[in-house]
């Protein structure tokens, strides 16, 4: 992305040239959240995305604060799935107060119509809510037993659809983890946006992800990114991974989480979904006073750590 255009799209403009310390007497305000443009004409969305994945690890009442606390910091895009264990369930009351405000997304792993059904229908009841603004397919891997088998003529593709045409959905998309399938997906379908690893290590090194952010810029796909503050897999043994509880080795280090978080936002992305941890949430909402565009600097930096690293993409086969 073009550097006046990274400033235009993120519209932080004098709000967060004017951020410093604040008066005597004067409260701290929050730095402006950047928001982009979904889509041609759809709604503008914060940079920085409400991982609701992380809900599972909390209790309804440290649900509601960590929502209400997001919403105060300017994010109205928050993405949940029914896969996220009981995400769904505490997000509904916890965002019952600013549903109208913010930009909601779920998700459906089911491949055939009738699965889909049953489950959109218990997210909207758990949701609280009467329709959503982004559904999606969860988790593309294998382009026969994912993109082809939604696709056919009892798959979950021609009742997403009437979803939308009834007004229940707004707009139609897929998240994915491998780059095949998700280019084939595109091949299959107009959709409005695509969730994929946007992430500094694969594309660096192993040069995952140019191609389906390619294809999805020609096809006039909105991107939004996940793995953004992801490092590398974990090494066998390591202690760290106990303490964060995730799949992979988050970037925690804040140096190296602003360049990694800056490198995602500065590729042709609207938007970007931090790991599913309190901890890592809070730190891409406290690195957005410096979001600024990567410097070629920067990227060759990110690139030989890269080279020193095990990226979590590709995804290695699946096995019997």
């Amino acid at each position: 992305m073009k550097r006046r255009d990274f400033v235009k799209t993120t519209a932080i403009g004098a709000a967060a040239v004017a951020l410093g310390a604040p008066a005597a007497g004067a409260a701290q305000k929050a730095p402006a959240m950047p928001k982009r443009q979904y889509g041609k004409d759809g709604p503008k969305l914060s940079v920085i995305g409400f991982p609701g994945l992380v809900l599972r690890r909390l209790d309804q009442e440290q649900s509601n604060r960590l929502v209400a606390e997001t919403v105060e910091r300017g994010v109205n895009y928050f993405d949940v799935a029914p896969a996220y264990g009981d995400a769904e369930v505490k997000m509904g009351p916890a965002l019952a107060p600013y549903r109208k405000k913010v930009f909601l997304a779920t998700k459906t792993k089911m491949r055939d119509r009738a699965g889909a059904k049953a489950e959109f229908e218990r997210s909207l009841e758990r949701l609280r809510t009467d329709h959503v603004e982004l559904y999606q397919l969860h988790c593309l891997m294998d382009v026969e037993k994912d993109v082809k088998a939604a696709f056919a003529t009892d798959g979950v593709m021609p009742y997403l659809q009437e979803l939308r045409k009834a007004g229940k959905v707004r707009y139609l998309g897929f998240s994915a983890h491998t780059e095949e399938a998700a280019l084939a997906a595109m091949d299959r379908f107009a959709w409005d946006s695509i969730l994929f690893p946007i992430s500094f290590a694969p594309w660096l090194k192993a040069g995952f992800g140019p191609k389906v952010v390619a294809k999805a810029k020609a096809k006039g796909i909105t991107v939004l990114a996940i793995k953004g503050l992801c490092r590398q897999r974990w090494s066998p043994g390591d202690r760290e991974r106990r303490k964060w509880q995730m799949w992979y080795q988050p970037v925690s280090d804040p140096a190296e989480a602003e360049m990694a978080l800056r490198w995602t936002l500065s590729q042709p992305v609207t938007a970007a979904v931090p790991p599913a941890h309190v901890d890592m949430h809070k730190l891409a909402l406290n690195l957005v006073p410096k979001i600024r565009p990567i410097t070629d600097t920067e990227v060759a930096k990110l690139t030989a750590l890269a080279q020193t690293l095990n990226p979590l993409f590709p995804q290695r086969p699946r096995t019997a």
